[in-house]
């Protein structure tokens, strides 16, 4: 077991774990991730290491509660315990300094941008980093990006902070004002990722993202996250998590997501049911498991 140190929201439903992994935090880099379970009868979950020490031995995950078990990671605090957690997995982002790079974090894929693009400027490029959220609460880590960025953009789709618009705008704005871009890191929800992709690829633009889908060990023995690269066969959690954005089948990673929509969505409604009483169970098996 894991223990907490740290966490706290730093969003609507968006919650930052510090957690105790010395040997994940010694050897992670930029672009990987960790599957966790909250409890022992729990799902697996895919959740990208937005940050990390190796002397102090920790790591952050960031977490949107959205479903069942990340409602239930989300009642968590400092003190209690992730029952087992896994990595790092994926293969590492490919860094080196191609210029001037763009790196898009799409609401929580701001907390997977945010390692990449700090890896970007460490290796020389020119980062410009455009982060975006529904409305100024669910614009995360600016200040956090902003110290590995040359240039930052916050946009909201309502207006209420930064530009009024979608990051695809901004990003297309950027490019229309003659401004050279090299490359292009896009990691968010798939519809954004896909319209990213459309937008770089009359331009010859360099273009990656990094892919959500199913998965269900992360060692590419399930083949739960297969997903359609260049017309061939890949599995996200061994392959990538990051592909070239204009080979991507994003109509086929669609599908494949919305596979369990119909069990996802009757699992989370269950649990909204007992709340109080899954919470109650879930700190029973952290306190059987200290024993």
């Amino acid at each position: 077991m894991n223990k907490i140190i740290e966490a706290r929201f730093i969003g609507p439903n968006v919650k930052l774990f510090k957690i105790e992994a010395p040997k994940i935090a010694e050897k992670r880099k930029a672009g990987q991730f960790v599957m966790l379970r909250v409890h022992d009868n729990g799902e697996r979950i895919p959740l990208t290491i937005a940050d990390s020490d190796a002397n102090e031995g920790w790591i952050e995950i960031i977490a949107q509660g959205v479903g069942k078990t990340t409602k239930l990671l989300n009642m968590l605090e400092a003190g209690d315990y992730i029952h087992d957690l896994v990595g790092p997995l994926g293969k590492p982002s490919h860094i080196e300094n191609f210029g001037t790079a763009v790196s898009i974090g799409g609401g929580v894929g701001t907390a997977i941008a945010y390692p990449i693009a700090k890896a970007l400027k460490e290796a020389g490029n020119y980062v410009i980093s455009i982060i975006g959220g529904r409305s100024k609460e669910y614009v995360i880590l600016e200040s956090e990006i902003s110290r590995f960025s040359d240039e930052v953009y916050p946009t909201t789709d309502d207006g209420s902070y930064g530009f009024h618009g979608f990051v695809t705008q901004k990003l297309q704005e950027l490019i229309d004002s003659g401004k050279q871009i090299d490359f292009v890191l896009a990691i968010g929800p798939v519809p954004m990722m896909e319209a990213v992709a459309k937008i770089t690829q009359p331009y010859g633009i360099k273009t990656v993202v990094s892919l959500n889908s199913i998965m269900v060990d992360g060692t590419g023995m399930c083949g739960g996250c297969r997903a359609l690269v260049n017309g061939e066969t890949v599995f996200v959690c061994v392959d990538g998590p990051e592909f070239d954005a204009h080979q991507v089948n994003f109509k086929v990673l669609k599908d494949r997501n919305n596979t369990y929509f119909l069990e996802e969505k009757e699992s989370l409604h269950d649990y909204e049911c007992h709340l109080d009483q899954a919470f109650f169970t879930l700190l029973k098996k952290q306190k059987q498991g200290e024993n």
